[in-house]
């Protein structure tokens, strides 16, 4: 029976068998751990040689992959800014980097998605995170030139059996009135004016967070009270698919609110952003409301204005109606209110001010 214990914040396996030599390794997550021992456990049982496989001398790990990726990703593709895929890298490095890729087993990808599940990650999240290491082993294995089992492949069955990896689904969460009422101020007050104002512009303009903190004050047009929003998100263009959008609704004057400190208007970090937003849905028992279901909020409130699809497209950025009306969440008895009327009769068209 292997030995898992805490040593110094980390977690520590130890298998010892009878006729075999000792196996221990470290590792940042205890269900990490307890999958690395249970295929140790397993390759003795079936007879399988345990000394570490080697390629060119060395042992290969899922870390020295995820660094190869990121290099051959960096020369083919620059990126800028910190990306969704930044965040994926991090995770799996975090979790499966000490692993040797060619001992990589289902095991170990169950595991893994325990440990995101546990951190709060959704399936949707995790399932984004495992491609995301069938795209680095693919890649990286044909560069090196060494062959690998499609580890993923051979685990996705086992992890959608178990909930651990799922679609998107159909989000249809929006912040109610009140809720931004006491969001708005708890932030002004907690954090700074700017998170507060960052919120409020996120209902008016439907902008994804990494796109606010990423504007220039030199890519506004004042004549036209517009904002080039670059490299927007898009599945077929990851790079150059920059869009004008026009500042409607008091967005441009909230722009021009902000002191100028920065290059950029919003000069926030994206996932401080995002903390800070759940800590004050957390501060104030709002649940299960997410940053992102501003922009659900500020798509549906354009429709609620009286606004047909071009228009709003030009907003929110889709490039087709099977994309937008996923983030539209209106209701059929609405219509009873006509056109430019809001869903709630109390919801002014503009979030409040602290």
């Amino acid at each position: 029976m292997a030995s898992i214990v805490q040593v110094n914040g980390k977690w520590r396996a130890l298998v010892r068998r009878k006729g075999h030599p000792s196996y221990c390794q470290t590792f940042a997550v205890k269900a990490q751990a307890q999958a690395w021992a249970r295929g140790i456990e397993a390759d003795i049982d079936r007879g399988q040689p345990l000394a570490p496989r080697t390629v060119m001398g060395r042992v290969i790990l899922v870390s020295d992959l995820i660094d190869k990726y990121r290099k051959l990703r960096e020369a083919s593709r620059p990126v800028r800014d910190v990306t969704n895929e930044h965040y994926m890298l991090k995770a799996l490095g975090r979790l499966l980097g000490p692993l040797d890729v060619t001992r990589l087993q289902p095991a170990d990808l169950v595991a893994y998605c325990e440990a995101r599940r546990s951190e709060g990650a959704g399936p949707y999240t995790i399932n984004m995170d495992i491609s995301k290491l069938g795209t680095v082993l693919r890649l990286t294995s044909v560069h090196l030139k060494i062959n690998l089992p499609d580890v993923v492949g051979q685990a996705r069955p086992l992890l959608n059996h178990m909930g651990l990896i799922g679609g998107g689904g159909r989000r249809e969460r929006r912040p109610t009135e009140d809720e931004l009422a006491r969001l708005v101020p708890w932030l002004a007050e907690n954090r700074g004016a700017i998170y507060a104002d960052v919120v409020r512009f996120a209902v008016l303009t439907a902008m994804r967070r990494g796109e606010i903190v990423r504007l220039l004050r030199a890519d506004l047009d004042a004549s036209k009270r517009l904002v080039l929003v670059r490299d927007r998100k898009d599945p077929r263009r990851k790079e150059g698919n920059d869009q004008w959008v026009p500042l409607i609704n008091g967005a441009w004057e909230l722009v021009q609110a902000q002191p100028a400190v920065d290059e950029r208007i919003f000069p926030l970090h994206e996932q401080t952003t995002s903390k800070y937003f759940s800590d004050a849905c957390k501060a104030l028992d709002i649940p299960d409301l997410h940053f992102h279901d501003l922009r659900h909020d500020g798509i549906s409130r354009l429709f609620e204005q009286g606004f047909d699809i071009p228009r709003v497209a030009m907003v929110s950025g889709h490039k087709s109606w099977t994309h937008l009306k996923r983030y539209v969440n209106l209701k059929p008895e609405d219509l009873h209110r006509g056109p430019g009327a809001p869903a709630d009769a109390s919801r002014p068209d503009t979030p409040p001010r602290p």
